[in-house]
C-alpha cells in the first residue's frame, strides 16, 4: 500500500474530476426540465466550471509550491465534494451554476497538484509506471463518463451525478492524508493575485459576451459591454504581468513561435473537439427521444477512439515531432467536425459515428502530445508555467467553444424558427415545443443548427492545425518531466472537458 497508495489516492481524485465533466453533458436535458433552465443557464453550468479551472489553475499551482501540494490537493478535494453536494441540492439554475464554479475551483486545486505529487513520490521506472497508470485512468474516466452519467440520470436522477462524488472524495482524502507525503518547493514564487483577478475577469467577460450575443444579438448594450470589459481586463492583465517579478504568465514566452503555436492548439483543440457535444446530447435526447443511457453510448465513439489512439500512439509515435502529431490531430479533428456538419431532419444517431471516430483519433493524437510540446518549447525553468498555461488555455477554449458554438447554433435555428423558440429548442425544450410546432420542422431546425456549429468547430480546428504546422518546431531545450507548478500532460483525459 505504501508503494502505490499515493498513486491510488491521486487516481481516485483524477477519475472523479474527469468523470464529472462528461457526466454533466449527458444530464443537461434532465437538468433543464427539472430546474426550468434556459439555454444560457445550461451553458453556464458547463462554462462556470471550466472558467474557474482556467482562471485558478496557474495561481493555485504556485500556491501549492509554497503551502504544500498535498495540503492543497486535500483542500481542493474537500471543496470539490462540498460543491458537488451543493450542486446535487441546487433548487434552481442560479444555485447550480454558482456551485459548479466552486466545484471548478476545487478541481483546479486537484488538477494543479496531481502530477507534481506523483513526481515527488516516484522516481525512475516507478515514475513512468505511475504516469502511465494515471494516463490510463484519465482516458478510462472520459470513456466511462457518458455511460455512467446516463445510468445515474436515467436511474436515481441527475442529482446523483454529483452525489456520487461524495464517497469517492472521502476515500481520496483519507488515503491522501494516510500515505501521500507532503512536498513543496524550497523557495516558492509569490502568488500573482492581480494577474489571477484580471485574467479571470477577461475569461468570464469574453465568455459572457458570446452567451449574450446568442441570446440578444451582437450589437446590444449587454454584449458590447461584456466585450469591452474583456478587452480592458486583457490590457490590465498584460500591464500587470509585465511589471511582476513572478508573473502568472511570463509574456516573454510569447516571443517563441512554438509556444504560441501550442497555446493556439490548446484553445482550439478543446473548443473544436468538445464544444459542440452538449448540443449533440440535447439533440439526441429531445429530438431523437433517446434515453440518457443511449444518448451517452452514442457519443462513446469519440472517447473510445481517443483512448485507443492515445495508448497506441505513445508507443508507435515515440520520437515523432509534436508539430506533426498536434497539427495532424487537429486536422483530423477538423475532418471529424466537417463530417458532423452533414445532418438533416431525418438523421439518426448513426450519422454521428464517422465524425466522432475521426475526432476521437485526432484527440488521441493531440492530448498526449500537447503538454510535452509546451514544455519543450520553453526553458526548463519555465516548464511548470508552460504546462499550467496549456491546461489553462484548454479549459478556456472549452468554455469559449460551448458559448460560441451555442451562439452559432441558435443563430442558424432562427432562420426557420422564432428567436424564442430557437433558444428554447437549443435549451432542451423540444418536447414542449412539439405541442405547438411540427416535429419535422423542429428536427430540421435543430439539425441545421448543429451543422452550422460543427462547421464552425471544423474551421476552428483547421485554422489551428495549419498554424501549428507553421509555428511549432523541434527544440533542443531541455524540459522537466513533471513541472512544479502543475503542468499536466493531458492524455485522452479531459475528453469532454472539462467542464
Amino acid at each position: 500500500m505504501r508503494a502505490w497508495g499515493p498513486l491510488t489516492a491521486v487516481c481516485l481524485g483524477t477519475f472523479m474530476l474527469l468523470v464529472d465533466v462528461t457526466i454533466c453533458v449527458v444530464a443537461l436535458p434532465d437538468m433543464a426540465r427539472a430546474l426550468g433552465a434556459s439555454l444560457s443557464d445550461l451553458q453556464w453550468v458547463i462554462d462556470g466550471y471550466a472558467l474557474a479551472l482556467a482562471a485558478l489553475l496557474l495561481a493555485i499551482g504556485a500556491a501549492a509550491d509554497v503551502l504544500g501540494r498535498r495540503r492543497i490537493y486535500v483542500v481542493g478535494t474537500v471543496l470539490f465534494a462540498a460543491a458537488s453536494l451543493a450542486c446535487g441540492l441546487a433548487p434552481g439554475p442560479g444555485a447550480l451554476v454558482a456551485a459548479r464554479a466552486v466545484q471548478g475551483a476545487g478541481g483546479a486545486a486537484m488538477l494543479a497538484t496531481t502530477l507534481p505529487l506523483l513526481g515527488s513520490v516516484y522516481q525512475g521506472r516507478q515514475r513512468s509506471v505511475a504516469l502511465g497508470v494515471w494516463g490510463a485512468v484519465s482516458g478510462a474516466a472520459a470513456a466511462v463518463g457518458p455511460v455512467l452519467g446516463g445510468l445515474l440520470t436515467q436511474g436515481p436522477g441527475w442529482r446523483w451525478i454529483f452525489f456520487v462524488n461524495l464517497p469517492v472524495s472521502v476515500a481520496a482524502v483519507w488515503l491522501s492524508l494516510a500515505v501521500v507525503p507532503e512536498s513543496r518547493m524550497p523557495r516558492g514564487r509569490r502568488i500573482d493575485t492581480a494577474g489571477t483577478v484580471t485574467f479571470a475577469v477577461f475569461a468570464a467577460a469574453v465568455t459572457y459576451g458570446f452567451v449574450r450575443a446568442g441570446e440578444d444579438g451582437w450589437t446590444t448594450p449587454e454584449t458590447t459591454a461584456a466585450f469591452t470589459v474583456a478587452a480592458l481586463a486583457l490590457v490590465a492583465f498584460v500591464a500587470v504581468e509585465r511589471r511582476r517579478a513572478d508573473p502568472l504568465l511570463d509574456l516573454s514566452l510569447l516571443r517563441r513561435p512554438s509556444f504560441v503555436g501550442v497555446l493556439v492548439a490548446a484553445v482550439a483543440f478543446n473548443g473544436a473537439a468538445f464544444g459542440v457535444l452538449p448540443y449533440i446530447s440535447i439533440w439526441l435526447q429531445t429530438m431523437l427521444d433517446m434515453s440518457p443511457v443511449r444518448g451517452g453510448l452514442a457519443v462513446v465513439p469519440l472517447s473510445a477512439a481517443s483512448f485507443v489512439v492515445a495508448g497506441a500512439g505513445g508507443r508507435l509515435l515515440h520520437g515523432v515531432s509534436p508539430r506533426l502529431t498536434i497539427g495532424g490531430g487537429l486536422l483530423l479533428t477538423s475532418a471529424g467536425a466537417f463530417c458532423l456538419a452533414l445532418l438533416d431532419a431525418d438523421a439518426t444517431w448513426t450519422a454521428l459515428a464517422p465524425g466522432l471516430v475521426l475526432m476521437g483519433v485526432g484527440t488521441g493524437l493531440v492530448a498526449p502530445a500537447i503538454s510535452g510540446a509546451a514544455l519543450a518549447a520553453v526553458p526548463a525553468a519555465r516548464a511548470g508555467m508552460a504546462g499550467g498555461a496549456v491546461n489553462t488555455f484548454r479549459q478556456l477554449g472549452y468554455a469559449l467553444g460551448v458559448a460560441a458554438y451555442g451562439t452559432v447554433l441558435t443563430a442558424r435555428m432562427e432562420h426557420t424558427l422564432p428567436s424564442g423558440a430557437a433558444h428554447a429548442l437549443a435549451g432542451g425544450a423540444g418536447h414542449q415545443l412539439r405541442a405547438s410546432m411540427p416535429a419535422h420542422l423542429l428536427r430540421s431546425a435543430f439539425a441545421a443548427g448543429l451543422d452550422a456549429a460543427a462547421l464552425a468547430a471544423g474551421v476552428t480546428a483547421l485554422v489551428a492545425g495549419v498554424l501549428v504546422l507553421l509555428l511549432v518546431r523541434r527544440t533542443d531545450e531541455p524540459a522537466a518531466v513533471v513541472a512544479p507548478t502543475g503542468a499536466q500532460p493531458s492524455q485522452a483525459d479531459a475528453t469532454v472537458t472539462q467542464g
